[in-house]
């Protein structure tokens, strides 16, 4: 690999992709510090940070630029805001009051490196008086700067010129970080150089913003636990560290552990074949329920920042929906009250301008007016009230007396604007005095509003409609929600599939296959049942069933 050269910009795009004219996020790395970021031998970013940096933009459907250069170049272009963020720093207290950090995604260890033949250094007093070479505006020589006024510091670009000028002959010592100085030395075969003592403690390293920029911080932090959360940080950590912080083992003992393992597995391979054959189904199963709780995870960290970022969202919208809540009413009082003066005036005077129009017409436009501004504000504060119910996180006890209509119409609420850009058609009727269920409201809107979804993706016109009843069935006391769609229908041969988890015929769409699998399960908690009804071409049918609760008719 060649991690030695200029500058370099490089442009990604995703399969996620943002808004065309969705904003940049220009990220700074270091050209050579390897194995954590540098330029590969074909002129690209590469390293493990690197690769992380674009697995997350890829999950969270971020727009990204990797910008990379000398690290003190990029830590210019940072300071003086030309970066948004950094894919790699090490954090210090001093740091701290300047950036804010991620949660860290690595963990570095410094080493002071040396010919072979120094004395072993115990602490960094033992660097007094001597030639230390570090990297320009890196984690220590801002330290030594400050804490270590007695060494002799030596600057240099990236940890290869330091080690390449130690090798030579010049200076005492260098401060480097340990894997990037034994990846560096074994690539550029430095053999006279070794680390000789491990001074500092494990330091943390990971995203860094400029102070005030901590919603961009926020986007990489959810990804980055997202990517923990799956393995898929692991999965990136180990190809690019683990081979450098587990020690190797020498062919020659290799093959004798693998000629004594080959023997022992001759004795016990038929009853191992046996045992594997056994097990194989269970571990099928398992891992399908691993995946499913593991992509739910992943659901409930997001609807864990959708929470927060509602609630905040919430206030900010209803303390003017309040002033208006407030006044509105005050206002309809005012002009009431001078209307018999303007009428008088109108009588006496003839036709005036109020507002740009006759009075004439403003007598008659105005009490509609403010009566349409009141109900529009109510409804803000509605939509919002509704969004804050849906995002909040609670137990998922299933204990609460709920009504259907109310849920029902929670649910449309919210899915209002995809509704009015799929159909011209819908339509809702709601069952009279239905009795409640009992359960978790919020997770019965969750089902419905993906069903609805779904109806509105099956159209492929906005002529085709889509329509919604509730009722009861007192014969089997179950309450009945039932959901129909003009749209292309489901292949007989996938209806049996539609519970399965992982099974979409969208993948191509960005599909999962586990709204469906999630909602039957949550039905399914509920002691209910979800049916579909479908005809190619035709139109879909979906009826959710729900055990109703007697004597509790609202």
């Amino acid at each position: 690999m060649r991690w030695l050269g200029v500058g370099l910009s490089f442009f990604c795009t995703f399969g996620v992709m943002a808004a065309p004219d969705s904003q940049v996020i220009i990220i700074g790395a270091d050209h050579n510090y390897p194995p954590y970021e540098f330029i590969n031998e074909d002129g690209e970013p590469d390293g493990y940070n690197t690769e992380l940096t674009l697995a997350i933009a890829e999950l969270m459907g971020i727009h990204i630029e990797i910008k990379m250069g000398a690290w003190n170049d990029i830590r210019r272009q940072f300071d003086q805001g030309e970066i948004d963020i950094v894919q790699g720093m090490i954090q210090s207290s001093a740091r701290q009051a300047r950036y804010s950090f991620s949660p860290p995604h690595a963990i570095v260890h410094q080493s002071v490196f040396a010919r072979k033949g120094t004395p072993f250094v115990a602490s960094l007093d033992d660097l007094a008086g001597k030639s230390v070479i570090v990297q320009r505006s890196g984690a220590m020589h801002d330290y030594l700067s400050n804490q270590q006024p007695g060494a002799n510091l030596v600057l240099v670009d990236s940890h290869a010129d330091g080690l390449r000028l130690l090798a030579s002959g010049q200076h005492d010592y260098a401060l480097v970080a340990n894997l990037p100085g034994l990846y560096t030395g074994k690539a550029l075969d430095l053999s006279n150089i070794i680390p000789v003592g491990k001074p500092f403690g494990a330091q943390h390293y990971g995203y860094a913003v400029q102070k005030g920029h901590e919603d961009l911080l926020a986007q990489f932090s959810e990804g980055l636990a997202i990517l923990k959360n799956t393995g898929r940080q692991q999965a990136i950590y180990d190809k690019w560290l683990g081979p450098l912080e587990t020690p190797g083992i020498s062919w020659k003992k290799l093959g004798m552990a693998a000629a004594t393992i080959s023997a022992l597995l001759l004795l016990v391979l038929g009853g191992i074949m046996i045992w594997n054959r056994a097990l194989s189904r269970e571990v099928a199963r398992r891992t399908k329920a691993q995946q499913l709780q593991q992509q739910q995870l992943i659901q409930a960290d997001k609807m864990t920042s959708l929470g927060i970022l509602v609630s905040g969202m919430a206030h900010e919208i209803n303390n003017p929906s309040s002033l208006l809540l407030l006044n509105l009413p005050i206002l309809k009082d005012a002009y009431q009250d001078a209307e018999d003066i303007l009428d008088a005036h109108y009588q006496q005077y003839g036709d005036f301008t109020l507002g740009g129009l006759a009075y004439s017409r403003m007598r008659e436009e105005i009490p509609s007016m403010l009566d349409d501004m009141q109900a529009g504000t109510q409804r803000i504060r509605r939509i919002v009230d509704d969004l804050r119910d849906f995002a909040r996180q609670e137990p998922s006890a299933l204990n609460e007396v709920v009504d259907l209509n109310q849920v029902t119409a929670a649910a449309i609420r919210l899915v209002d604007s995809t509704l009015l850009t799929s159909t011209h058609h819908f339509s809702v009727e709601y069952g009279d005095q239905l009795p409640c269920f009992e359960g978790n409201g919020q997770r019965i809107e969750q089902v419905i509003i993906n069903l609805i979804i779904n109806a509105c993706q099956a159209l492929t016109s906005q002529q085709q409609s889509i329509r919604v009843t509730t009722g009861f069935n007192p014969a089997d006391n179950l309450l009945i929600l039932e959901i129909c769609d003009q749209g292309q229908g489901i292949d007989p041969e996938h209806l049996p599939h539609l519970s399965d988890p992982f099974f979409t015929t969208k993948r191509e769409q960005g599909g999962t296959g586990l709204g469906l699998s999630i909602s039957f399960s949550i039905v399914s908690e509920h002691g209910g049942t979800l049916k579909y009804d479908s005809r190619l071409q035709q139109g879909t049918c979906v009826t959710l069933a729900l055990p109703a609760l007697k004597g509790t008719t609202v």
